[in-house]
């Protein structure tokens, strides 16, 4: 067994480097976008973490043997390697800020001052940034799955996320968490956003809705259309000011807030509720599919994977007999003059949605709307990237606060409107 052990170490020292290799340069091609999505999201969030992993384990090895032979040798050598490596990626998390305050100081984004974007974080302090996991504080509530439809169906529920002692008047969040679709829960994504907001005096919404193969466009977006009718109705019984919503999500959640952002009021995806006021205020998409025509310079970039899915689980029908389901369903396609304000984020290395997406689709929204569009696009970042408490989404949410907050106050009236 001693024998082997410097062998044993050469090979995971070796994959180690090959993890970080991907986050730095990950595969964009199918079937390997997946794999390349894991390995950098992890690597790419927790940096500094894997390290003292990877030291520790290190450790062991070294106490049973793994060097003094060449094998452990090199592999030590590899390991130091991979964890200056990491230690470059830690530095890029950390300089997210600076990304998120130029995205936020651009004229087109209505050149907010950088020095409102909060230096530190209520609710995500630095030891909730070492340990990742996203665990609210004891001075945040959630009172869970409010059935936002009244009619019993288990995905029709909503979680509301307040601080301990709110009261009433405070600015509404809505979340619509990811997952292409067809998987997912309101409890899974967006936390430490809501939890940021919540600690500073907001009132969040985490949205259910329904789920392919079970459901078929435009279920999705009717749903999330609902939610956002029943907080304009009812969020005041909760302490939340009706009069001011916001809507943000991850992924397909960032396409369901970008499509219900843009269309506001459209009686084809409000059944029941033509007249319902389904308006938000802004919308802050991350990472968000804009393009669901599976266009090769867009989302198709990467392969056929997602039009597949579409056709096969999620539409139900081909893009080439109905291309108008397809273009109707993109937020790209929907953009106009009175659009709210967007604040969009996307990472570079997204090997699930193309960066190319969020590029089209702020080129395009920029063109027409007469509203502030912040566009962030942060360095080496893969898909998800706010999921985990890490440096960057630290850095995300301080934007997003920022952002919000000049968006909130911009809509109160002067004094002088009032005299």
């Amino acid at each position: 067994m001693m024998h082997a052990m410097p062998y044993a170490f050469l090979a995971l020292a070796a994959l180690g480097v090959l993890a970080v290799a991907l986050t730095y340069r990950p595969l964009r091609k199918e079937p390997f976008t997946v794999v390349s999505f894991v390995v950098g999201w992890l690597v790419g969030e927790l940096p500094l973490q894997t390290i003292a992993l990877q030291v520790a384990v290190t450790v062991v090895f070294g106490l049973y043997g793994a060097f003094g032979a060449w094998p452990g040798d090199v592999g030590l050598g590899l390991a130091v390697l991979g964890w200056a490596g990491m230690a470059g990626l830690a530095v890029t998390g950390a300089r997210a800020r600076e990304v998120v305050a130029a995205a936020l100081a651009d004229p087109r984004a209505g050149s907010l001052d950088p020095a409102r974007i909060p230096d530190h974080a209520l609710w995500a302090r630095w030891w909730r940034v070492a340990r990742a996991i996203p665990l609210r504080s004891r001075r945040v509530q959630i009172e869970r799955d409010v059935d936002y439809w009244g009619d019993g169906i288990r995905r029709h529920r909503l979680d509301i996320v307040k601080a301990t002692g709110t009261t009433g008047g405070a600015p509404v969040l809505v979340y619509i968490h990811g997952g292409a679709w067809v998987m997912g829960e309101k409890r899974e994504q967006g936390r430490p956003m809501l939890y940021e907001l919540a600690m500073r005096g907001w009132v969040g919404v985490a949205v259910n809705y329904r789920l392919s193969p079970r459901a078929t466009w435009p279920d999705h977006i009717v749903d999330c259309k609902r939610a956002i009718a029943w907080v304009r109705e009812h969020i005041a019984e909760h302490g939340g000011d009706p009069s001011f919503v916001v809507v943000s999500g991850g992924s397909a959640g960032g396409h369901l807030c970008a499509l219900a952002a843009l269309t506001a009021g459209d009686p084809a995806w409000q059944p029941g509720f033509e007249t319902a006021d389904t308006s938000v205020d802004a919308c802050v998409p991350f990472y968000g599919v804009m393009d669901m025509t599976g266009a090769q310079q867009g989302s198709g970039k990467y392969g056929p994977g997602l039009l597949e899915l579409l056709e096969k689980r999620v539409m139900k029908t081909s893009s080439a007999e109905h291309p108008e389901v397809f273009e109707q369903a993109s937020p790209t396609s929907r953009v106009h003059p009175g659009a709210p304000p967007f604040f969009v984020l996307h990472g570079t290395n997204d090997t699930l949605v193309p960066v190319e997406v969020a590029r089209q689709f702020v080129s395009e929204l920029r063109a027409v709307s007469q509203a502030p569009v912040a566009y962030a696009e942060l360095p080496l970042a893969q898909h998800a990237f706010d999921v985990l408490s890490s440096m960057r989404c630290r850095a995300t949410t301080a934007g997003v606060v920022a952002f919000l907050e000049a968006v909130r106050e911009r809509r109160r009236p002067r004094p002088s409107d009032l005299t």
